[in-house]
């Protein structure tokens, strides 16, 4: 009120009228101060009121929340699975130490893990990760306690597969699996599979048959490409489905997504050849001589750059392990994964921005140009080309190839092969477009990368088997002409 009264008393044109009022005078208010006092008491309404809105907002950020509220929102992210309400876990335990009753003096050895494994609801290739996490490893036996103790608290935190799966091989503290984590789980699957019983007079190719099986494992299953495989990766993918029907399948070779023995020979074969030296590298001079020298000098250049390799002496020292080779090789022979299309598009993408400017294909390009040219084969002009591409892909924005443009197309084995692999281009080239058409419409039950794996290994059992009888001829000649030599010999001596 005292503001109220100082604002209307600075009205020059109103002091006679408030002098009279302050007398005890009677008067009549113009109708210039009747206005000006009406927009006084207004806007003194509209602060009043705002007042009371932040006081009353206030009082509400005050009051606490009450407990029915926050309990009303269910738990809805389980990173370690969902807890199963009618799991007896006493029940479990009963049934372990009803098996570990039956071993000398309730311990476990590795060859007693697989009852064990089974014990515990779990698939029969588990027992190493579990004699490993109990202690077995270090003391060559596990103990009815130790082990008890151990699967009651991995119940009590790991709530599906994955997530046991994970934490029995993952190291102390992490909840991820790295490529080391599976080595001593797939020494097992070497040693006790009978599919693979052959390898036990091979020892040194146990550590290339387990390095291949897990570069196909990371291949996969890790989709983040961070070398660090998460319970969600592993959920979505099929590997615990694989490695259940290890037990049940005596062929490894059935199992193509990860443990085929056949698709690993066919990967050491093919970097057998390249590898000169033998020394379990190759550089870009070596590489450069797969399938005839069909892919491009800047391809391979850019996988030698270190962009789709984990190895950084890859960029450093310019040498490709056999581990990045299995990447290559798999990524080259099937270019319709989502894996392959990702590991050929950070090749392609230069500057890492996530898209393909033409300035990239056209760099590409240049280099197949000239190769055909040396084939006395006319190359269709860029421009041609591109205008080809982008009705191939149909990318959502005009002129930018993105990665998820690619995916979505079911023709990226086109795209790429035309921009750095010649003699799969050709390939393309000479088909049949619509029999291209109704082989995208059509599902297909077998991968490209399955097809290729069997075609070669058939020729190279066919070249081994043909080397081999090869060499039986050479015997034999060896034989027949030594005969004939002491024949001659003696019939010499008789007509002397």
């Amino acid at each position: 009120m005292r503001m109220r009264e100082l604002s209307l008393r600075q009205d020059p044109d109103l002091r006679k009228e408030l002098a009279q009022l302050a007398r005890g005078c009677d008067f009549v208010l113009p109708s210039r101060f009747k206005k000006r006092l009406r927009a006084f008491q207004q806007g003194q309404a509209v602060v009043n009121s705002l007042f009371l809105c932040l006081s009353q907002a206030q009082v509400r950020t005050k009051e606490p929340v009450t407990t029915a509220l926050s309990e009303s929102i269910p738990k809805f992210h389980f990173p370690q699975g969902r807890p199963q309400a009618n799991l007896n876990i006493d029940s479990l335990i009963s049934k372990i130490e009803k098996i570990f009753s039956q071993f000398p003096n309730e311990r476990a050895t590795i060859e007693d893990m697989g009852q064990v494994a089974k014990a515990c609801e779990c698939p029969l290739y588990w027992k190493m990760p579990l004699f490993c996490l109990a202690g077995g490893d270090r003391t060559g036996f596990v103990s009815v306690h130790k082990f008890v103790a151990m699967w009651r608290k991995t119940l009590q935190t790991c709530h599906d597969d994955a997530s046991k799966f994970v934490h029995l091989l993952a190291k102390p503290g992490c909840n991820y699996l790295e490529q080391d984590d599976f080595i001593p789980f797939l020494q097992d699957v070497v040693n006790s599979h009978a599919g693979l019983a052959f390898l036990k007079e091979a020892p040194d190719f146990h550590s290339r048959y387990i390095t291949t099986v897990i570069q196909r494992i990371f291949y996969n299953v890790n989709r983040s490409w961070t070398g660090k495989i998460s319970f969600s990766e592993l959920r979505k993918s099929n590997f615990l489905q694989n490695l259940a029907l290890l037990e049940q399948e005596e062929d490894v070779n059935q199992l193509t997504d990860f443990f085929s023995y056949e698709h690993f020979y066919v990967i050491y074969c093919k970097f057998w050849e390249l590898d000169t030296d033998h020394d379990l590298y190759i550089d870009q001079k070596d590489l450069a001589q797969h399938n005839d020298q069909a892919i491009s000098h800047k391809m391979i250049e850019r996988i030698f750059s270190g962009t789709v390799t984990r190895d950084r002496r890859v960029y450093k020292e310019g040498r490709l392990s056999y581990a990045d080779f299995v990447w290559f090789l798999i990524s080259e022979e099937d270019k319709k994964t989502d894996t392959s299309i990702e590991y050929w598009f950070r090749c392609m993408d230069l500057d890492g921005d996530g898209v393909l400017s033409m300035y990239e294909l056209e760099y590409f390009y240049d280099e197949q140009c000239q190769k055909l040219e040396t084939m006395a084969i006319e190359p269709l002009p860029f421009e041609d080309c591109l205008c080809q591409m982008l009705d191939l892909v149909k990318p959502e924005v005009e002129g930018k190839i993105t990665l998820r443009d690619l995916k979505r197309c079911k023709l990226s084995h086109i795209f790429f092969d035309t921009f750095f692999n010649i003699e799969k281009y050709l390939d393309h080239e000479q088909k049949d477009p619509f029999s291209v058409i109704r082989e995208v419409e059509t599902d297909q039950e077998i991968s490209d990368w399955e097809k290729y794996a069997a075609e070669e290994y058939d020729i190279l059992v066919a070249e081994e088997a043909a080397n081999e009888q090869c060499n039986d001829c050479c015997i034999t000649g060896i034989v027949w002409l030594s005969n004939v030599k002491i024949y001659r010999h003696f019939y010499m001596a008789d007509l002397s």
